[in-house]
């Protein structure tokens, strides 16, 4: 009734919610996608999925089955890793991390060498972003996050708490008028994310504490803001791990414009016993443990 292949099926349209999706991530047309859920339905006589205009949705009884299709996943991934390992406890393979742009380019990617050294046959993929749906699509063995996605189908967990201030270069204040108080900032430039773009939460920061204020200089990374901040173009929220370690910045009215944000970690529920997976994860929380600007969970 039940095979290893259909639940992979059931478990991928689950993931994507649409036929073409599902179809692309498995290598397959669309019409394969659909005969192997209607075979699953026949054999089970119990509808799935619910087809609508918005995509595939999986019905009360379709849910119920998505762990132990996640379980089998599990399980033939763990077998695949162990059998293609190079060498006794060597590992390889691939894995895709997604984090936020600021956490990727100034914390992951310095960190990497002492995976590369320990793991020499592991590839890591990097994508950054800094976006409300990071994970959509699921195609991702780890994620850092800056939102707590819902735990339905990955584990969530605590990964680092930070601050976002307020920098400057020297240069910069040492030839612009003195910022004493919130209200001094009217005069200055400020640089923060695109406006129309900036969909995460936990970064609509300048609405809160600068409330009448317009970001002057909009990008939709913090590379450029911190670019920008450098080269004395103006003044950008950035975070601690950043600013507080580059010896050309300063903060300014640390007292009055601070906010206090988290990293969390995701990892599907399907690959957390992979070893190349925990072997990532460990890495990070290394990494976590040397940066003086990141507090890891428990500090």
């Amino acid at each position: 009734m039940f095979t290893a292949d259909n639940m992979r099926y059931l478990l991928e349209l689950s993931r994507t919610g649409r036929l073409a999706d599902a179809a692309k991530r498995l290598g397959v047309d669309q019409t394969t996608v659909s005969r192997k859920i209607s075979r699953l339905e026949k054999d089970t006589g119990i509808r799935l999925f619910d087809r609508g205009a918005s995509g595939w949705q999986l019905t009360e009884v379709g849910r119920r089955l998505v762990p132990y299709a996640e379980s089998v996943e599990s399980t033939l991934l763990a077998a695949l890793e162990a059998t293609s390992s190079v060498s006794a406890g060597a590992l390889n393979g691939t894995v895709r991390i997604l984090t936020p742009d600021g956490f990727g380019a100034f914390v992951l990617v310095p960190g990497l060498a002492s995976v590369r050294a320990e793991h020499p046959d592991l590839f890591t993929e990097l994508l950054t972003s800094t976006t409300h749906d990071l994970l959509t699509g699921r195609d991702f063995d780890i994620a850092v996050t800056l939102e707590r996605p819902s735990p339905r189908s990955v584990v969530v967990s605590k990964l680092a708490d930070y601050d976002l201030r307020l920098y400057a270069s020297r240069q910069y204040l040492d030839t612009h008028d003195a910022i004493t108080s919130l209200d001094d900032l009217h005069g200055h430039t400020l640089i923060w994310y695109v406006d129309a773009f900036l969909d995460v939460e936990p970064l609509r920061i300048l609405d809160r504490l600068l409330p009448d204020s317009r970001a002057h200089i909009q990008t939709n990374n913090i590379a450029g803001h911190y670019q920008a901040v450098k080269h004395g173009v103006g003044i950008a929220p950035l975070p601690s791990y950043i600013g507080a370690l580059d010896n050309d910045l300063v903060a300014v009215l640390p007292a009055e414009f601070v906010a206090h944000r988290t990293y969390w970690l995701v990892v599907p529920r399907e690959l957390t016993r992979l070893a190349r997976v925990k072997a990532i994860t460990e890495a990070l929380l290394g990494i976590i443990a040397k940066n003086p600007a990141l507090r890891g969970d428990g500090e």
